[in-house]
C-alpha cells in the first residue's frame, strides 16, 4: 500500500518547516529508515528517515518550499500503484505516529511541553485573523513582520489586503509559500512580478525575490568609486541557521524582562583543585577538565538548592524542575550557535560532566546532534573567558528561567584579610526572566554558586 511522507511535528511550537534538500528523486528506490530529506524547524536543520519502503512516486514540495506539519510532502509507492486519491488527499497508510519519533526528548520538558505555539512560535495572529487565513487559503507565515495589531500581532485586516496583494500576484504566475514569505519580509509587490521557475510552471519562486530584492546597480553617472566595492568582503543573506538563531535571540529579547546580575569569583582554589585532579582524570579516564565542566558542577548543585532558576516558564505556568539538563552553548564560528543538552548534570561526577560536554561539542560541530540532544535544557551556560571577555549579558534561552555567562579569569589585586593581593578573579553573569523570578532569589543562586566555585571541593560532596 502506497505510503504518504508527512511533515512530522518536531516539538508542539512548530508549526511549519522548510525543506532544505531530498536525498532521493522521483523514481528512486527507498528503504524505510534510510534518509529521506531535510527539514529546517526554529531550532536546526534535522534529517528525516523514509516512513515506508518503495519506489518515491511524487515529491508534492520541492526543496525551499515550506509545508505545515502534517502536510502531504512525497508519496512512497510501488511501481504501477496507483496514488490519484492520495495526491487528491485520500487515504493512504500514514506514517509512524509522530510520537514513536519525536518521543526522544525526555523529561522535564520535551519540545513539547519547552516551546508552545502561542509564545514561542514565530508568527502571532489573532483567532479570526487564522481563520480567515485558512478559509482564503493564505499562508499565516508569509505575513511575518506586517501584523498591524498590538505588538506587530496579525490581524483579519492584514489577510484581507496581503489576499488581494497575492490575487493580483496570480494574474502573473503562481507563487510558492517560501517566495510568499521572502516577498513579506522584503517588500517586494508580488503583482510585479512574472515567474521564472521552468520546473514549477512558471511559478515566483524564492530566487525571484531575492533578485527583486537585490539593491539596484547605481547608474553609470553617479556610480562608486572603482574602490569602494572592494571595501565589501561579502554580502550574507540572513538565512538559516543565521536566520534562526535571529528570530530566536529577538523573540528572547523581546519576551522576556532581561536583568544580569554579576558577581566576581575568587579562582584560586579551584584552579589549585583542577591542577591537582587533572592528571589522575586524564589518565583513568581520558578526558582533560576544563574551568567549563567545574563551573557546570558547581552550577548543578547550585540549581538543585534553587529551583526556581532551574525552571521554565510555558503557557503562563512556572514550572520548577528537580534533574538538572544543562545546555552547553557551542559556537559553530560563522556557521552560528547550538546549545546542546547535557542531561541530569546533577547526578554526574566531573571527569561524565566533561566526557559529555565535550561529545556534545564535536556532534554539534560535525552536525550529528539528536533532536533529544538539542531540546529539554532546564538552564543554560555560555562561556567566551577565553577571547578576554570580562563582562557581557547572555541572553536568556526560551523558556528557560536564566542563563549563566561566564568570563575570562584574570590576575587582579583584591583586599584578603585587609591585605591586598593578586588573586585569579572571573566573573559571572546571571541573566534571569524577571516574569519568572526576582533580584534576590537570582542573587541567592549566584552567591551560592560563588560559594562552591571558591571551595570546589564542594562538588565532590
Amino acid at each position: 500500500m502506497a505510503t504518504r511522507v508527512e511533515l512530522l511535528a518536531l516539538g508542539q511550537s512548530m508549526e511549519e518547516g522548510t525543506i532544505t534538500a531530498w536525498h532521493k528523486k522521483e523514481g528512486d528506490l527507498v528503504e524505510k529508515g534510510e534518509p529521506l530529506y531535510n527539514v529546517m524547524t526554529d531550532k536546526a536543520d534535522f534529517e528525516q528517515e523514509a516512513p515506508g519502503s518503495g519506489i518515491l512516486r511524487k515529491i508534492i514540495v520541492p526543496v525551499d518550499e515550506i509545508a505545515p506539519v502534517g502536510g502531504l510532502l512525497a508519496v512512497i509507492a510501488a511501481a504501477g500503484e496507483a496514488i490519484d486519491d492520495i495526491l487528491a488527499g485520500g487515504a493512504g497508510s500514514a506514517p509512524e505516529p509522530a510520537a514513536t519519533r519525536a518521543e526522544a526528548a525526555p523529561t522535564p520538558a520535551p519540545a513539547a511541553a519547552q516551546q508552545p505555539a502561542g509564545e514561542q512560535g514565530r508568527i502571532f495572529a489573532s483567532p479570526r485573523a487564522r481563520r480567515v487565513a485558512e478559509e482564503l487559503g493564505v499562508e499565516v507565515s508569509a505575513l511575518a513582520g506586517r501584523g498591524s495589531g498590538i505588538d506587530g500581532r496579525i490581524v483579519e485586516a492584514d489577510v484581507l489586503a496581503f489576499n488581494e496583494e497575492l490575487i493580483a500576484a496570480k494574474k502573473a504566475g503562481k507563487v510558492t509559500p517560501l517566495a510568499q514569505k521572502l516577498a513579506a519580509d522584503a517588500g517586494v509587490d508580488l503583482a510585479a512580478l512574472a515567474g521564472s521557475g521552468s520546473g514549477y510552471a512558471g511559478k515566483v519562486v524564492a530566487d525571484d525575490i531575492r533578485r527583486a530584492s537585490a539593491p539596484a546597480p547605481a547608474p553609470a553617472a553617479a556610480a562608486k568609486p572603482a574602490s569602494a566595492e572592494d571595501d565589501i568582503i561579502r554580502v550574507i543573506p540572513l538565512t538559516g541557521m543565521r536566520k534562526m538563531i535571529a528570530d530566536n535571540v529577538a523573540r528572547s529579547a523581546s519576551t522576556a524582562p532581561h536583568v544580569t546580575l554579576t558577581i566576581g569569583v575568587d579562582m584560586t582554589e579551584a584552579t589549585r583543585m583542577r591542577k591537582q585532579v587533572l592528571p589522575s582524570v586524564e589518565k583513568t579516564y581520558g578526558v582533560r577538565i576544563t574551568f567549563t565542566d567545574i563551573i557546570a558542577r558547581a552550577a548543578a548543585t547550585a540549581l538543585t538548592e534553587h529551583p526556581v532558576i532551574n525552571s521554565t516558564l510555558v503557557d503562563g505556568k512556572i514550572t520548577q524542575y528537580r534533574p538538572v539538563h544543562l545546555g552547553i552553548a557551542v559556537s559553530l564560528g560563522e556557521g552560528g550557535l547550538i546549545v546542546p543538552t547535557l542531561r541530569d548534570a546533577q547526578t554526574k561526577s566531573l571527569h561524565e560532566i566533561s566526557t559529555e560536554i565535550k561529545s556534545l561539542a564535536a556532534k554539534a560541530r560535525d552536525g550529528k546532534l539528536g533532536l533529544d540532544e538539542m531540546v529539554g535544557g532546564t538552564f543554560s551556560i555560555t562561556n567566551i573567558g577565553n577571547f578576554g571577555v570580562e563582562n557581557f549579558n547572555p541572553v536568556i534561552n526560551p523558556p528557560q528561567c536564566a542563563i549563566l555567562g561566564v568570563c575570562a579569569i584574570k590576575d587582579k589585586i583584591v583586599p584578603i584579610d585587609g591585605v591586598p593581593q593578586v588573586r585569579p578573579m572571573m566573573n559571572l553573569c546571571l541573566s534571569f526572566d524577571h516574569r519568572i523570578t526576582d533580584g534576590a532569589p537570582a542573587a541567592a543562586f549566584l552567591a551560592r554558586l560563588k560559594e562552591i566555585i571558591e571551595l570546589p571541593y564542594l562538588i565532590f560532596v
